[in-house]
């Protein structure tokens, strides 16, 4: 028994005597590459290994323009040049609960361009609207109270201004827009999420799409689809070139869910719409358009039939008719009451304006804008059945 008690503390000490030689065996052999290592010297940057028979060198870093590809270094530059034209905009509006008539404030964000040195930002309108503080924050940081210096709804499109000093202000470079390409690229920056100056990249999906604008009625057209991310946040923001100028204006996304998340489909507003809105904006407040003076219309099957005309508008003075109530009487037992219908019969149906087909009001709207208050226009109806003209001088918009 003793003795078996030996042999068995024997063998334990020559298992850990082993154990520990074949530990010791293998940690050596695993530290032999790195005392082999080798430091090449060439700049005082020595970051990036590369292995080379069996041993590590440290290479030098290579130069910046060496690190990108063409394309990032075109991003990299357009960046770096535009994001200080970019602003963040917070606003605060408040709506009225209804049960306890209590002010709620509501708060917005979104983004816009600088476009000159007097302190004038570019937006769009829906973020702005309705809102009783608006505040501007430039790329430093610093926070600038903005006042609404003109808006467009019909092509949501906004211009503020701020009272900031000029060094403090970069403008945005304007592009052109009628030559732009299906399939080349496009940078977007704004504030996503809240999230400042963020570099989005893609391409034009497609061209002169439309988009229903802020007004009942009116259509936005030659909007500018693309599949570089937009997310809450990103309206107003510039859209680019690869040369850095502004193509284009951030506005909307498709989003089914309405949940203002990116897409991939996302839509912006041509510079060159923006080039005749923002002087105007700029000098008058408004867009100036011409008024034909009806107020409402309902589509038919030959044209638009007009509902409502605004008194003594210019197509009212034309002549044109819109629907007329008309009294009745009726007797119940010993009363006789009163009220009005409207006579339909009595309005008159556009079947065109100098020539050109009407079947809807936006239509209607798209032709006018060729127009510019104090002009006139030939305008086709139909009267109780019969086929007749009219010359009506346009007026202004109000």
């Amino acid at each position: 028994m003793k003795q078996n008690l030996k042999t068995q503390l024997a063998l334990c000490l020559f298992s850990a005597i082993l154990g520990a030689s074949l530990a010791y065996l293998l940690v050596w052999q695993a530290n032999q590459p790195l005392a082999h290592a080798q430091l090449v010297v060439g700049t005082s940057n020595t970051s990036s290994m590369t292995r080379d028979s069996g041993s590590f060198k440290f290479l030098p870093k290579t130069s910046s323009e060496q690190e990108f590809s063409e394309g990032e270094l075109t991003q990299i530059r357009v960046y770096e040049e535009v994001n200080r034209s970019v602003v963040n905009i917070s606003t605060r509006s408040y709506t009225r609960d209804p049960f306890f008539m209590i002010a709620e404030p509501q708060e917005g964000a979104g983004s816009g361009s600088i476009l000159d040195k007097e302190g004038h930002i570019l937006t769009n309108y829906h973020v702005i609207e309705g809102a009783k503080f608006i505040n501007v924050t430039l790329f430093d940081g610093s926070p600038y109270v903005a006042e609404v210096v003109g808006a467009d709804p019909e092509n949501d499109t906004a211009v503020l201004r701020i009272d900031a000093p000029a060094e403090e202000l970069f403008p945005v470079k304007f592009g052109e827009s009628s030559g732009l390409r299906v399939g080349q690229k496009v940078m977007a920056i704004g504030n996503p999420f809240g999230l400042e100056r963020t570099l989005s990249v893609g391409i034009v999906s497609a061209l002169n799409r439309t988009l229903p604008g802020r007004v009942r009625g009116y259509i936005m057209k030659e909007i500018i689809q693309i599949d570089a991310a937009l997310n809450k946040g990103n309206s107003g923001g510039p859209l680019l070139s690869s040369q850095g100028l502004l193509i284009g204006m951030n506005t909307a996304i498709a989003n089914p869910s309405r949940s203002g998340e990116n897409t991939g489909v996302g839509f912006a507003i041509p510079v060159n719409t923006l080039r005749s809105v923002v002087p105007q904006l700029i000098r008058f407040g408004k867009v100036i358009r011409p008024n034909l003076g009806i107020v409402h219309t309902t589509q038919q099957k030959n044209g638009l039939r007009i509902n409502k005309l605004t008194p003594a508008g210019p197509a009212a003075k034309a002549g044109l008719r819109g629907i007329r109530l008309t009294r009745k009487q009726v007797r119940q037992g010993r009363y006789i009451l009163e009220y009005q219908t409207p006579d339909y019969e009595h309005a008159d149906e556009i079947v065109s304006i100098d020539g050109k087909k009407i079947n809807s009001y936006s239509q209607l709207q798209s032709i006018l804008e060729n127009y510019q208050p104090g002009q006139s226009v030939e305008i086709e109806f139909i009267r109780e059945g019969e086929l007749k003209k009219v010359t009506v001088t346009l007026g202004e918009q109000r």
